[in-house]
């Protein structure tokens, strides 16, 4: 019997599963670095009563308790912190005789070490197929996965002249439009108590120049990442400035429209709420992966939806789909950069940033509704643009005079404004003198009422309309 027969989602060896055979006691370090890979990466598990090509061939009861046994002793013994595992059995014939044995392993806060004697300790790290000692440069970038990057005390003094973006960042979204105090910071513990700061708000500074916090910034063409980017941008330095300066790109290439309401009139509406953006973003601000090197945080806006993905693994011990909208616990990977944003009143501490994305969305049709996708090593939030049309949007419609003579015969009289936002354009003159005055002087198009009123629709032209004047 194959082990996918007992287990249907094993297919082979991985980062996630491994094969014993069995457990010798003699040599405990072949199999119990596996364990300790485990806990200092995602977690996983290993099968015991299983060939190296994964033949399920069980062990007896007897055998079965022996194995738990060793590895009780061996964790006890050896691993240092201890690994904390679960056991799932399950049968390999039909008297129930033989059973594979699953040792899940959990995830550790912490690193674990595999002792031998006094003075020899190891780090394994979890590769494919293999679990090597970990080098130098991995067991830091492990301490830094594990605890964060943030939340060593610098040598460097507080002072509010260092800190002025961010301090410009607070005012702009706490309520009452102040600053924290030094008090506020020594309780969020972003500053100590003789006033060094954490090295999660130097993050924060105005002259912070580290390549950590680079976020890129794209605008394509279309719906998939292929083909002209209209607009980009790279954005780096102070945590607080490359904020504000994404939230600007997704401004300036992002659209307000208006749609009908039930009594006939137009309600303005803009493509993306701004709550969900705003969230969107802090999230993956605050949870990214700051330790792995020469990654960044990507923001690709579609003419459909935006997508802001950061490097950074799942937390959580379940997936995302698990957890009922709202019931997300709140664990913060980056502490002080987390506790930097909440002193801005940018981040919520009880976990609800998920929710807010999707309030923000409550009036929106389900297939615009925000979608989060994980990744082994990424994690993907997706919102959708309320004004898209697909209609109008479509590449068969790539002129934009094309598109502005479609959304005047389905629409109707509309204004300059109005038409604008079905296009790329961000500049009204540059729309005015490109699109809409060619119209006008062919004789596609008329105005109706004073051509400086901002209140003023364009129209198709009684011969365009078929004689209704529409």
């Amino acid at each position: 019997m194959h082990i996918r027969e007992v287990y249907p989602d094993v297919i082979t060896e991985d980062l996630d599963y491994e094969y014993k055979a069995v457990l010798n006691p003699e040599n405990p370090v072949k199999w119990a670095k596996t364990i300790v890979g485990y806990a200092n990466s995602k977690g996983g598990i290993m099968f015991v009563g299983v060939s190296n090509d994964g033949e399920a061939f069980g062990l007896g009861l007897d055998e079965i308790d022996k194995t738990k046994n060793l590895i009780a002793t061996v964790n006890d013994r050896h691993i240092f912190p201890h690994a904390r595992v679960q056991y799932m059995m399950r049968s390999v014939d039909p008297e129930a005789e033989h059973y594979v044995l699953a040792v899940k392993v959990v995830p550790a806060d912490s690193i674990l070490r595999y002792r031998e004697g006094d003075f020899n300790e190891t780090v394994y790290v979890k590769g494919d197929g293999n679990t090597p000692p970990a080098s130098p440069e991995e067991i830091i970038a492990l301490h830094k996965r594990k605890h964060g990057v943030d939340n060593e005390t610098s040598e460097v003094k507080y002072d509010e002249k260092k800190w002025t973006e961010y301090l410009n960042l607070c005012r702009e979204y706490r309520k009452d439009a102040s600053i924290p105090t030094m008090k506020d910071l020594q309780n969020e513990e972003i500053v100590s108590g003789d006033g060094y700061v954490k090295s999660g708000l130097i993050m924060f500074s105005d002259d912070y120049d580290g390549d950590d916090t680079l976020i890129c910034c794209r605008l394509w063409d279309g719906t998939r990442k292929i083909g002209s980017v209209l607009d980009q941008n790279r954005m780096k330095g102070s945590l607080a400035k490359t904020f504000q300066n994404v939230i600007r790109f997704i401004d300036r290439n992002t659209k307000t429209g208006w749609i009908k309401t039930r009594t006939g009139g137009r309600e303005e509406i803009r493509a993306y709420p701004r709550e969900a953006i705003r969230e969107a973003l802090v999230n993956a601000i605050a949870h990214r992966d700051y330790s792995i090197a020469g990654t960044q945080i990507d923001v690709d806006i579609y003419r459909d939806r935006i997508e802001i993905v950061s490097p950074g693994s799942w937390l959580l011990p379940r997936s995302y789909e698990d957890y009922p909208l709202g019931t997300i616990p709140s664990i913060r990977r980056n502490s002080i950069i987390a506790a930097c944003l909440d002193a801005a009143n940018l981040m919520e501490r009880s976990g609800t940033g998920f929710q807010t994305m999707f309030e923000s969305y409550k009036d929106s049709e389900d297939y615009l509704q925000p979608v989060v996708t994980v990744y082994p090593g990424f994690l993907n939030l997706r919102l959708y643009d309320r004004l898209y049309d697909a209609s109008i949007s479509d590449y068969s419609l790539k002129d934009d005079k094309e598109k502005i003579l479609y959304v005047l015969k389905e629409e109707g009289p509309s204004s300059v404004r109005e038409l604008q936002t079905y296009t790329k354009y961000g500049s009204r003159s540059q729309f005015l003198s490109e699109v809409v005055n060619p119209l006008l002087a062919s004789g596609i198009i008329t105005r109706d009422g004073n051509p400086k009123s901002p209140r003023a629709k364009l129209l198709l032209s009684a011969e365009n309309t078929g004689g209704t004047g529409r």
